[in-house]
């Protein structure tokens, strides 16, 4: 990992000013290869689906779960030891992503983990562990959702977590906190994390692992677990220590009534064999907290709930890992936008039955927490999974129905309309778009002490928003109802756009993923390539360009150092393709840079015609969690590769 901007080199002059014009066998050959092995990918049933993975928490708490329950499974528990070991940091921590810093939360479950398949303490891998967590003060520094899980475990006591009595179910949505404020992924985890706290679920540990090794005495205990942040946390911690004082005065009736509401929650959202809001913590967290209220294990619920815990799990010959969630219909579009662009008329089979899966997926009248915030709006979206449908994605919903536009084929109409109307209603008051809610943007709700990941909201962003532009663009070409949305967003973007003319890339890693959406939105509209938006960005990706002729960024972007903007150490398959998508909509394509970009692609491709980066640069939450998608460089290089050929071809 560096530590300085200096040892990031970026060009100072053209990077292709010396360099030859593109050989057009080489670059037929390229897309030619890569197209074919994108398709040889694809389902029978005409989706795509890559492995979405996650730093070593998820893997590290699938153990954790087979001793909470004692349900242990020997073999998977060894294949996902060897996984956690070969992720070991130099100095001995484990990190959020490729190369990044160690993070103690994450290093601490490893540990509990790796101890719980029976690694000594002794070995050198263990040592090396422990010791950098007594270096950043111990367990009991980890955030909150690690605390509670030590604390399930008797590693530390139950004052040491947030005080979330599950009667948090029983108050008015006018409360300052409602579980309706939070965004999607907080909700479905904090619901059944209420019971799991409420009733102080203890785990069976039935080796009775622990790590008192890990822990460090402190003279202001409380101050140990919960660090003042604000003058607003430090007014929660004291409603914190006000609830716990009344706790025992709550009656009987009113918890059980509180216990129930948050069980009917979850049950009428465990979503079948794609869990609780398909992702990893919330399934687990409903899993274990419908055992705890004593339901069998050959419940209905609960074996369904099982099966799409284990339906996360990857099993190599060797090692396994779990995912924190799927994601077909985020793939699946992503790669019809490429095969689209590489060959639309030959690919028109792999095409066809891709939208047909992708239509079969749209959500039209089922019930969804959207719905709160718009409740006579019609549905519309597309989840990120295979099935979520409380939780459609405005994120997908505008790639798809983008894709589908960009088709022509004339049986998606109907598709394309009820997803732009849909987008069009899910729009902010700022005029942009979270997520999954709508002006989900309480922020004081992240002063709270159980919010100490500082992700438990779904504003508006710019790069969902230019997504949403994108398509309303798209689609308003021939339908003027969209215009006056597009507009409000056009307008969020401009005020949005950096002062060195990127924009941050809340799903994607950063401001390349950003100004790549925004500059792919900006091209769907009427703007002029000379507007200010189009040159402030074009010259920032300039800028930002590798002596490679490549493009990379470092997820340590998001830690507030503008020094890592739009750079890394190395360049990638998939950023490249951001960028040279980003400068060919804003007019760029005969440019020097967009030369330089295509030659690194060529040159970096696989003789099986795939790339292969190793790196997480997408976040889950910013600072927090980090996934490396599986499929970016097997369809954005295409894409990118294939717009080059067919721009020049038609200038």
């Amino acid at each position: 990992m560096f530590t300085e901007a200096e040892s990031i080199p970026v060009s100072t002059s053209s990077p292709a000013s010396t360099m030859p014009a593109i050989n057009n066998a080489a670059l037929e050959q390229a897309i030619s290869k890569a197209e074919k092995y994108l398709l040889n990918l694809q389902d029978k049933d005409g989706y795509w689906l890559f492995e979405l993975e996650a730093d070593c928490t998820i893997p590290a708490e699938y153990i954790m779960m087979m001793h909470y329950l004692d349900d242990i499974d020997e073999t998977l528990q060894s294949k996902i030891a060897v996984y956690l070991r070969s992720r070991q940091s130099e100095d001995g921590s484990y990190p959020l992503f490729t190369g990044g810093p160690g993070d103690i939360s994450c290093s601490v479950k490893v540990y509990y983990a790796l101890k719980m398949a029976g690694d000594d303490i002794n070995a050198p891998h263990m040592v090396r562990l422990r010791d950098y967590i007594l270096s950043q003060g111990g367990a009991a520094r980890a955030n909150v959702f690690t605390r509670i899980a030590l604390a399930t475990f008797k590693q530390l006591p139950w004052r040491g977590v947030p005080y979330i009595p599950v009667e948090i179910m029983l108050l008015p949505n006018w409360f300052p906190f409602h579980i309706d404020k939070v965004s999607y992924w907080s909700r479905t985890v904090m619901v059944p994390l209420f019971i799991l706290c409420t009733l102080k679920a203890t785990a069976k540990n039935p080796h009775n692992v622990d790590i008192l090794e890990l822990f460090v005495v402190h003279p202001d205990e409380e101050k140990h677990y919960f660090p003042e942040r604000s003058w607003l946390n430090k007014a929660f911690l004291a409603l914190d220590k006000l609830g716990r004082l009344t706790e025992p005065f709550i009656p009987e009736k009113m918890r059980q009534k509180a216990i129930d509401q948050a069980l009917n929650w979850f049950t009428e959202r465990l979503n079948g064999e794609d869990g609780l809001g398909g992702i990893f913590p919330a399934m687990v967290n409903a899993y274990e907290a419908m055992l705890l209220l004593g339901m069998p294990h050959d419940h209905p619920n609960v074996v369904i709930a099982r099966k799409a815990i284990d339906k996360l799990l990857v099993i190599n010959e060797d090692d396994a890992y779990c995912q924190p969630c799927l994601s077909p219909v985020w793939d699946t579009a992503l790669s019809a936008l490429a095969l689209q662009e590489s060959n639309k008329n030959n690919n028109q089979t792999a095409l066809s039955r891709a939208y047909d899966w992708l239509k079969s997926k749209q959500l039209i009248d089922q019930p969804g927490d959207w719905q709160i915030q718009r409740p006579d709006l019609p549905g519309g979206g597309w989840a990120f999974q295979f099935e979520n449908p409380y939780y459609p994605d405005v994120d997908d919903t505008a790639v798809v129905a983008f894709a589908m536009a960009d088709s022509d084929y004339p049986e998606l109409k109907e598709s394309i309309h009820r997803a732009t109307r849909w987008i069009v209603d899910m729009q902010s008051d700022n005029g942009g778009y979270g997520a999954f809610d709508v002006d989900n943007t309480c922020y004081y709700l992240n002063e709270i002490p159980f919010a100490d990941h500082g992700a438990l909201l779904d504003p508006p962003t710019a790069d969902v928003s230019a997504r949403c532009a994108m398509l309303m663009a798209k689609v308003a070409q021939d339908h003027d109802e969209y215009r006056p949305a597009l507009q409000r967003t056009i307008d969020y973007l401009r005020a949005e756009q950096e002062d060195d003319g990127s924009w941050f890339g809340r799903w994607g890693t950063n401001y390349i993923y950003g100004t790549w959406s925004g500059l792919l939105a900006l091209e769907q509209t009427d703007l002029p390539k000379s507007d200010p938006m189009y040159r402030k960005a074009v010259a920032w990706l300039k800028s930002v360009q590798r002596e490679d002729g490549g493009w990379g960024e470092d997820n340590l972007s998001y830690h507030d150092d503008k020094k890592y903007r739009g750079r890394y150490h190395f360049s990638t398959a998939f950023q490249t393709a951001w960028a040279l998508l980003a400068l060919m909509a804003a007019g760029e394509t005969r440019s020097p840079e967009v030369k330089a970009g295509i030659e690194f692609l060529l040159k970096t491709q696989l003789s099986d015609g795939r790339w292969d980066d190793p790196c997480f640069t997408a976040p889950g939450f910013p600072k927090v969690f980090y996934l490396k998608y599986h499929g970016y460089d097997k369809f954005f290089p295409l894409w990118a590769l294939a717009r080059y050929r067919n721009t020049i071809q038609a200038s």
